[in-house]
């Protein structure tokens, strides 16, 4: 009897604290879940393209991509730069790198490997650095 209610005792102090500290907890954005929050547009895009600061550095973006559907059933990405429709449409072509297996092989689609263009290529922004750093530009 005594163990029962020793443990009782042990939970019910448990939840009372949880609740507690649930209620003293405060979001960083300042407003509540359902809030919605102005954001400024603080980043445009650049018309020119900006220039590659090391080698094999991948191209930027220079248009927005927001509302790009890249996923395992479509990339939207393809619809100007794949090599079928990227001269009707001014755009460049993707690197034939692009169009090869993990063996080396040729193929007429783009590899899987190369499918998801934002693990490599992201928009351009002239953003502010987020931390200090000395980087510079190889020649």
């Amino acid at each position: 009897m005594k163990k029962i209610f020793f443990t009782s005792a042990i939970a019910a102090s448990v939840l009372f604290s949880s609740i507690a500290v649930a209620q003293s907890v405060e979001t960083l954005r300042g407003a509540g879940v359902a809030e919605p929050v102005a954001v400024e547009d603080v980043f445009q895009q650049d018309e020119g393209r900006f220039t590659r600061n090391y080698r094999q550095q991948p191209p930027l973006i220079p248009h927005s991509v927001d509302q790009y559907q890249v996923d395992l059933k479509a990339n939207r990405c393809l619809s100007c730069h794949d090599w079928t429709n990227a001269g009707e449409r001014n755009a460049p072509t993707l690197s034939m790198t692009h169009y090869q297996d993990r063996e080396g092989n040729q193929l007429d689609t783009v590899a899987g490997t190369r499918w998801f263009c934002n693990q490599c290529h992201v928009p351009q922004a002239d953003a502010p650095a987020l931390v200090e750093n000395t980087f510079e530009p190889s020649n």
